[in-house]
């Protein structure tokens, strides 16, 4: 059909046209057969007047025939059924005629806006679904400025063309009856009038023989027009000019005419393009010629169904598609399908072979091959087209115009009326309307048949002539009148055929003087379907009100209308039907969406019921723009899964696979069973798809996998514990990632590599990644060693409510070898050429492929519903180079649910729905947010997790754990071992380790400890500690070492391995002691052992290896320490000058809650360690050999120090402790051996080398002058006050304790430490708990700080004062009244500057007490003296005492002041809060 611009107007016009016959003789069928054309297909094209007609009315009035159309058939006599039109040969044509029409290909795409939704039409053209009007101009403008658009439907347009022109001739109208018939004679013929007579004779018999229920005619009297055919190819003009004179003496001029055909020869002209008009109508020839419906042939019916299962349709075919013709979808499933028609119903010749069998006429009638009219020029056009016209103009009209004055003027005569019936209708009809007989209740009459001689059937015929020559308004006069018998009469049929042409002709009448009688057309589409059961002609009228309907506006009213005429009897009907009715929702002034979608979804089902699958595919495809991410997870699953069977039933394997994809990979809210049912479809499809094409791996949509959580690690996994070796923890896949701990051994690892490379680190140093995920630095390349597995942790997620079976699950992986360097400049085509890959698409045989890198398969992954689930697979390089990972490969399966043993059949259809395929992995890096650019668009860095270099063999260390507890009580000695061993092929050397815990352990110090006697029950206890045999004595054991034996730079330890090398296999053991940590609780203790190969220059030049152990400690002693100076006088040995007078208490509780099953501790041995202080005796009053502590028990130890003797103090001892060692108990433990001394330096000395550091940068000399700022003289001050009270002394407690532990007693020991930094400050083995500290007001402007006022308390300690006196005092108080008794006052400097002293023996007492007190007792002589005092001297004065009467007297009474020299203030010494220095005076009898 012509895919042009035409109005509804036009449309209705041209659905009633008046009907000629043509009878041919047989040669005049010859002539036209050399045009492989009949004479009827011949005129077709040229039947549409180009000029206006005229025909005056009954009343004599001219009325203009504008744009006539007029319809020449051939007769045919076959007795064809009232009900043809819905016949199966009728309804497998119509069939025929939408599926050859689809989009076309390459069509433009337009986009319709419709609130939030973008839809895409393909629209090369408006259709007839637009708002039209009567005006051709005003329809094109309306055109170019309409912002409604509609999707172009040229199938529905053919559909309803060949429907209207395939409707049969029936008894209650006259619109589809013959007028008048052609009778065509060719002019070669031997007597042409003859063959007239003939022909006349034949029509007339076939018109009143009554042999023949069709073709049927309109009057009885049937115009008869001669046609005298000359080819003038063949024959003699001049004869046929002089055969022409006869006729229009015989006929008249008006009732004959001479047609001059074929004036072109084959051989001339060749080159000459001439049009050929004739294809677009060739395939009426079918409708039009009624004996070619031939029931044989119409024995298919176009209506097939749609299997429930695609597989069982075999190969997908439907069997009523012909053509075979499809063509894929592009990429997107829901773009419309291009077919490869044109639209043009040409390609109906294909289609309709079977039908075109039955036809009566020759072959080659319908259009063989080749071009029609080749034998005609344009002139030949010409000549057809002025045929035409002269047969309309000349015998037509005139004949029309007649018939209707006759029939007017019956009329007019039966009813007795003197005016004519146009006049009286105009009177009775031109008023108010005259309202209808209800039909609610209709008469069985409706197959009443009138005579058709009936008055009714006159106006009714009169009625049907005007409307044929466009008379509209006497048209509606006629129709309302015959409506109204009709209804009188109960004649419904008759009924519903004026109302349905009254409502036509009161639309299509000019200037519009009444509006469109919707309700007309309403009322006959009714009765036709429901009172007489006739579907053709209640469709007819519904297409023609919907058009009407549209043209005015009135969408909603169309799409009700279209709505309601779908029924079962007719799928295609119906989906033609709905999808206008889609259409107008779409096009109404607030378009309706998802009505529109909802609509075409139900055209695209009855579609798919008709068999017209790729009209539903592209109903489905439209409906989907709607409902695609909206949220319609159900109706976007029906709608996917309908566009997959049907693009797989259409051969188009890719879409079918795309649309499966979206139904599986979205977060589908469908039942098990549903999703079970999709996931089998889509393995079927796919297995269907890629049954024959193996060679490449296509993407699979499920599992879904998360690219981003994909972890790699490199390396052997962790040998688990063999008997009682404990193996080091390492990196395992099992660990969680933390950001600080990997920064924890990040930092260890740069100790270890600054200590192995002279204390610098590396420029180039990266901290060693074994396992790489999202969080970790992927933006380098990691490094995996030759022989050492690589394992790639996928992460799976199951999105479905159905368990799937995943099989033969690998890596895919490509690698490019290198012979040097990777960095090296390597050109495209030599790395192509190196590179090996396991994909399938490469033809390198298996060995060569596991020559390279062996690929580890899983046989068996399961997958349950919804479940996450990881997947380890790995991979073993073989050689050096770049090595690419590209994602998985594996089978995909249903699994069985397992509820129910399968059968077997369902088992085999099971297995053979496994289709092989892979997924890629693709990891995006992290976003970056640097630059400007960064943050304004979204770029991502590189993640290189999947891309190592191989590198050339390294050694390997395993190191394994002999003995090692999991629980110590505080400060607790234990002896292990640890083992290392060489697993590979390579020597390595440089052990070091590095630990967050350095005080834990130790390997024992690098000196030799003199060889002594071991005590008989350390050697029986297998005693930690190196112990002798000693007696206990007062005086302790002193040992001088050097700190450089035991300290480590950087708290890292050199592993002492015999040969500082381990070879390839070879193994060593060595012993560790560990130390429980001083606090209770659990303690994670983190060890990274550090070692290099043996070969230089390669890329990674060490490796670690991670420990992770924790640590249970318990409580067990407590430990509180203080110091204090002496009272009593000191010798006069001047090595002990100035340091005999200090006292140590050591206080010990036991804290331990017995819950270690702890019976007692026995403290054993008291030890210090000092470079300036020592532990001289005991002064403990007790006589125990030990120490014993319960549960909760104290025990208060006190000991005398003195500092070192001067030959040790040499320039030599500042790195230099003195051990002394005090046992309580028969034996003596070596504290400066190991493990003893070496927890003390790695537990105490830290913080006092730190503290020895900072002391000399704040030292300042005394003696500075006057001129010094106040702030200097404060901190000369205050450190002249520190280091008068600096003891620097280390207490180690070595304890035992006896445990009970299955009926057996063992013996654990351990030692605390207690580091006293001054006198009188308490120090405590345990760590003080951190307080919360207050919160502090924020300053923002900067305060002077206060100026340093050192404390009296600090001050009173710069002088010690002794009192030295005789106990008791004799005086003979008889003889002598006053008793003077010589005291001795002792002044000792205890600072290392001048100190100026001032003695007031001046009692100042406020209370009246102290004043009775001292009433009694005064001292006498000089009463103030003024001293100054060198560093360190120690100076006496002889004062006295006068007592007036025997009594008890305290001496401690004179007030010392002290300040350092050239300072301000004194302050007074703390003398006077002393222990009272009582004397006893008695008297004697003399």
């Amino acid at each position: 059909m012509a895919q042009c611009v035409q109005s509804v107007q036009e449309f209705v016009q041209d659905s009633f046209v008046p009907m000629v016959a043509v009878l041919c003789s047989e040669e005049a069928e010859r002539v036209t057969r050399k045009n492989k054309l009949g004479f009827a297909e011949l005129l077709r094209p040229f039947c549409r007047l180009t000029s206006e007609g005229h025909i005056r009315d009954p009343n004599n009035q001219v009325q203009a025939v504008k744009n006539l159309r007029i319809c020449v058939n051939n007769v045919v006599t076959s007795p064809t059924p009232a009900s043809a039109a819905s016949s199966p040969a009728v309804r497998r044509l119509l069939n025929d005629v939408v599926l050859s029409c689809q989009p076309q290909e390459g069509a433009a795409t337009n986009v319709l806006t419709a609130g939030d939704y973008d839809l895409s039409f393909s629209d090369l053209c408006v259709k007839a679904s637009l708002p039209w009007y009567s005006a051709w101009r005003e329809t094109l403008l309306e055109v170019s400025t309409s912002q409604q658009h509609t999707a172009t439907t040229p199938w529905f347009e053919a559909y309803r063309e060949n429907f209207l022109q395939s409707m049969p001739a029936s008894d209650h109208e006259f619109l589809n009856h013959y007028l008048a018939c052609l009778l065509v004679v060719s002019s070669t013929e031997a007597v042409p009038v003859e063959q007239f007579l003939k022909l006349s004779q034949e029509q007339h018999r076939i018109q009143h023989s009554g042999d023949y229920t069709n073709p049927k005619w309109f009057i009885p009297n049937t115009l008869k027009y001669y046609v005298l055919l000359h080819d003038m190819s063949e024959g003699d003009e001049q004869r046929a000019d002089s055969v022409y004179e006869d006729m229009k003496q015989r006929y008249g001029h008006q009732g004959c005419y001479l047609l001059k055909l074929n004036s072109r020869t084959s051989s001339a002209e060749e080159d000459e393009q001439i049009p050929d008009p004739w294809s677009q109508y060739l395939h009426r020839n079918t409708l039009q010629n009624q004996d070619v419906l031939d029931e044989g042939a119409a024995a298919g019916s176009a209506a097939g169904t749609v299997e429930n299962h695609i597989a069982a349709e075999g190969d997908g075919q439907h069997p009523t598609e012909k053509d075979g013709a499809s063509t894929s979808l592009d990429s997107h499933p829901l773009q419309l399908d291009p077919a490869s028609s044109s639209g043009s119903l040409h390609a109906l010749t294909a289609a309709n072979t079977e039908l075109k069998r039955g036809s009566r006429e020759p072959e080659g009638l319908a259009g063989g091959a080749g071009c029609h009219g080749a034998c005609l020029t344009l002139n030949d056009h010409d000549h057809i087209r002025q045929f035409i016209q002269e047969f309309t103009f000349r015998g037509l009209l005139p004949h029309i115009e007649k018939n209707i004055r006759q029939l007017n003027d019956q009329l007019v005569s039966r009813k007795g009326l003197s005016r004519s019936l146009f006049t009286v209708t105009k009177k009775w009809f031109g008023g108010g309307k005259v309202p209808e007989k209800s039909i609610s209740e209709p008469k069985s009459t409706c197959g009443l048949l009138y005579p058709p001689e009936a008055p009714e059937l006159q106006i009714r015929k009169m009625a049907d002539l005007c409307f044929l020559v466009h008379d509209y308004e006497l048209a509606y006069s006629c129709y309302h009148t015959a409506k109204k018998d009709f209804l009188s009469d109960q004649a419904m049929l008759y009924a519903a055929g004026a109302l349905e042409m009254a409502a036509v002709s009161a639309f299509l009448q000019p200037g519009a003087p009444r509006p469109y009688p919707a309700h007309y057309m309403d009322t006959a589409i009714q009765t036709y379907r429901d009172v007489c059961k006739n579907m053709v002609l209640a469709e007819r009228c519904a297409l023609i009100s919907a058009e009407i309907l549209k043209s005015q506006g009135k969408y909603s009213e169309a799409a009700a209308l279209l709505i309601k005429m779908t029924s079962e009897d007719s799928d295609l009907r119906s989906a033609l039907l709905l999808e206008q009715a889609a259409h107008c929702f779409i096009n109404m002034r607030n378009p309706m969406v998802r009505k529109f979608a909802f609509h075409m979804i139900l055209a695209g089902h009855r579609f798919s019921k008709a068999g017209q699958r790729r009209h539903a595919l592209r109903c489905y495809c439209q409906a989907m723009q709607v409902y695609k991410e909206r949220g319609w997870s159900l109706a976007e699953d029906h709608i996917n899964f309908t566009i997959g069977r049907q693009s797989f039933t259409l051969s188009q394997p890719e879409n079918a696979v795309t649309a499966f994809r979206h139904i599986l990979t979205n977060d589908s809210r469908q039942t098990a069973t549903q999703q079970g049912a999709f996931l089998r479809e889509y393995l079927y499809v796919y297995k269907s798809v890629m049954g024959g094409n193996a060679d490449s791996l296509p993407e699979l949509p499920l599992p879904c996998i998360h690219s981003s959580a994909t972890r790699v690690y490199f390396g052997h996994e962790r040998r688990l514990a063999e008997g009682e070796k404990q193996a080091a923890t390492h990196v395992s896949l099992d660990q969680e990632y933390d950001q600080d701990t990997a920064a924890m051994w990040g930092h260890l690892e740069e100790q270890l590599v600054a200590a192995a490379n002279r204390g610098t680190v590396p420029a180039n140093f990266q901290p060693t990644q074994c396992c790489l995920n999202s969080q970790t630095d992927n933006l380098r390349h990691p490094l995996a060693v030759a022989e050492e597995p690589i394992i790639v942790e996928v992460t799976f997620r199951n999105p479905l409510k159905v368990p799937l079976a995943l099989s033969n699950l690998s890596l895919l992986w490509r690698f490019t070898a290198d012979g040097g360097s990777p960095s090296q400049d390597k050109t495209t085509d030599s790395l192509a050429a190196e590179a090996v890959t396991n994909e399938e698409t490469v033809s390198v045989g298996a060995a060569q492929r596991d020559g390279v890198v062996t690929t580890e398969i899983i046989v068996e992954f399961l997958l349950g519903p919804e479940e996450t689930k990881m997947a380890r697979l790995r991979l073993l390089p073989h050689t050096t180079g770049q090595l690419h990972i590209v994602g998985v490969v594996y089978d995909l399966a249903a699994a069985s649910s397992g509820e129910t043993a399968p059968s077997t059949e369902a088992q085999q259809m099971l297995d053979l729905m496994v289709v092989r395929g892979r997924q890629d992995l693709k990891i995006r890096g992290p976003r970056l947010n640097q630059t400007k650019e960064d943050k304004m668009l979204i770029r991502h860095g590189l993640d290189l997790r999947l891309d190592p270099i191989i590198t050339p063999p390294m050694p390997l260390m395993e190191v394994f754990f002999l003995q090692f507890p999991t629980a110590l009580l505080c400060g607790e000695i234990k002896k292990a071992y640890v083992e290392f061993c060489n697993v590979s092929g390579v020597s390595l050397c440089g052990l070091r380790v590095a630990s967050t815990h350095p005080d834990f352990f130790t390997f024992g110090s690098q000196t030799m400890t003199p060889v002594t006697p071991l005590s008989p029950t350390s050697a029986e206890n297998c005693s930690a500690y190196k112990t002798l045999a000693h007696q206990p004595g007062s005086v302790a054991s002193e040992v001088l070492v050097s700190a450089e034996d035991f300290s480590q730079p950087s708290g890292v330890m050199d592993i002492p391995v015999d040969g500082s090398t381990l070879q390839p296999g070879q193994s060593t053991q060595l012993p560790l002691w560990l130390r429980g940590p001083d606090q209770e609780g659990v303690h994670e203790i983190n060890f990274l052992f550090y070692y290099e190969s043996t070969e230089k220059g390669i890329r990674s030049s060490h490796r670690v290896l991670r420990h992770t152990v924790f640590i249970c400690a318990s409580r067990s002693l407590s430990v509180q320490a203080s110091a204090c100076r002496s009272s009593v006088p000191p010798p006069h040995s001047v090595e002990d000058r100035g340091g005999a007078g200090t006292l140590v208490f050591v206080d010990v509780e036991n804290i331990n809650t017995s819950e270690a099953g702890v019976r007692e501790f026995h403290i054993i041995q008291v030890s210090s360690s000092s470079q300036h202080w020592r532990l001289h005796r005991c002064i403990n009053p007790a006589k125990d050999k030990d120490c014993k502590l319960t549960s909760r028990e104290r025990a208060k130890l006190c000991f005398r120090a003195t500092r070192c003797k001067p030959h040790q103090a040499t320039s030599d001892a500042v790195e230099k402790y003195t051990f002394a060692d005090l046992n309580l108990g028969n034996e003596r433990i070596i504290s400066s051996s190991t493990p003893c001394g070496d927890f003390f330096f790695r537990g105490c000395r830290p913080s006092e080398s730190q503290r020895l550091d900072e002391a000399p940068s704040r030292t300042s000399s005394s003696r500075q002058s006057q001129c010094v700022p106040a702030e200097d003289r404060a901190s000369d001050l205050s450190t002249i006050v520190r280091k008068c009270n600096e003891l620097d002394l280390n207490i180690i407690v070595i304890w035992k304790a006896y445990v009970v532990e299955d009926n057996k007693q063992l013996i654990l020991e351990g030692q605390l430490h207690v580091a006293l930094q001054s006198i009188c400050k308490e120090a405590s083995s345990l760590t003080p708990k951190e307080e919360a500290q207050e919160m502090v007001l924020l300053k923002f402007k900067s305060e002077l700080p206060p100026p340093a006022v050192p404390p009296s308390a600090e001050l009173s300690q710069l002088i010690k004062t002794n009192l030295h006196y005789p106990e008791t005092y004799t005086h003979p108080f008889v003889l002598d009244s006053l008793c003077v008794v010589p005291v001795s006052l002792t002044l000792s400097n205890c600072s290392s500057a001048q100190v100026d002293v001032l003695i007031d023996l001046r009692h100042k007492s406020t209370s009246g007490e102290s004043l009775e007190v001292h009433s009694s007792f005064t001292w006498v002589g000089q009463t103030q003296y003024k001293l100054q005092l060198q560093p360190q001297q120690v100076l006496g004065l002889t004062l006295r005492a006068c007592f007036l009467q025997p009594g008890v007297y305290n001496l401690n009474t004179p007030r010392v002041f002290a300040k350092p020299a050239e300072q301000g203030a004194m302050c007074e010494t703390s003398q006077q809060t002393a222990t009272p220095a009582l004397i006893i005076i008695s008297s004697s009898s003399a």
